[in-house]
């Protein structure tokens, strides 16, 4: 600045012209706000790897599905209920819908049950219950239908199988009332009324009648008092050389 003025010139102190205790309360400020921020730090961070790993497990095939293990059938094939799941390969695994997969499944006439788990890092795995049979029921062409206990019926075959007897009833069914009450009635029979039944017909609810090796019947009538019905009868069978009738239990005749 001419005319005898001052020349002003802004100069940056050495770090030795900064007292030490100014210093070190700078030192500490610097720390304070590396503290301050170091949790949000960390937060963004797992944020980021967890939307990674997400992104990785829900949206991208490399957990998705490679093998379904069917486990516990005994006359469908695990090929069948593969196909029945349809479920798609390298579909994420976490994202698969359980619920519809088990409900494709237990649309297979021979499922009663299906449980449905995911084991990492790729199977699916598909447990199934098949319904048991308890009678056969005749079919057209001379086959014949099993049911299971519900009366509903689930597999077609060419001969009745060994120690399943037949079940005779207009309209075989789970909502049949007759079928219910025949049902009922083998539910209740002993161990060696069962070896020595061969079918059991019910042409109305109070007409069952079972019918056993060597020609012999059991005129049962409804399935009320079965169980006391199945005692008298397994009483009896050693005495009856044709006809049993347990229609009333307390009075039963023979001949």
């Amino acid at each position: 600045m001419s005319g005898g003025g001052r020349n002003w010139r802004l100069v940056r102190a050495g770090t030795d012209a900064v007292p030490p205790s100014a210093r070190r309360f700078m030192a500490r400020a610097r720390q304070r706000r590396l503290r301050a921020l170091l949790p949000w730090a960390i937060a963004a961070g797992v944020a980021l790897v967890l939307g990674g790993l997400a992104w990785i497990v829900y949206a991208t095939p490399v957990l998705g599905v490679r093998e379904v293990r069917v486990v516990g059938t005994q006359f469908l094939t695990p090929l069948q209920v593969e196909q029945a799941a349809a479920v798609p390969m390298r579909e994420p695994l976490a994202r698969l819908d359980l619920d519809a997969v088990k409900g494709r499944v237990r649309g297979l006439p021979a499922v009663d049950h299906v449980m449905i788990k995911r084991s990492w890092p790729s199977t699916l795995v598909v447990e199934v219950v098949e319904r048991t049979a308890v009678a056969a029921v005749p079919a057209a062409a001379g086959k014949l239908t099993l049911i299971d206990a519900t009366g509903v019926p689930f597999r077609e075959v060419t001969r009745q199988p060994d120690g399943l007897p037949l079940l005779n009833t207009p309209a075989p069914g789970p909502a049949d009332i007759n079928t219910r009450s025949a049902l009922a009635v083998l539910g209740a029979l002993s161990t060696d009324l069962r070896e020595q039944l061969v079918a059991v017909s019910a042409a109305a609810p109070a007409q069952i009648k079972l019918e056993l090796t060597k020609d012999r019947v059991v005129l049962w009538g409804d399935d009320t008092e079965s169980s006391l019905k199945s005692q008298v009868a397994t009483v009896l069978l050693t005495k009856a050389d044709k006809q049993i009738d347990v229609s009333a239990p307390t009075v039963p005749t023979i001949r």
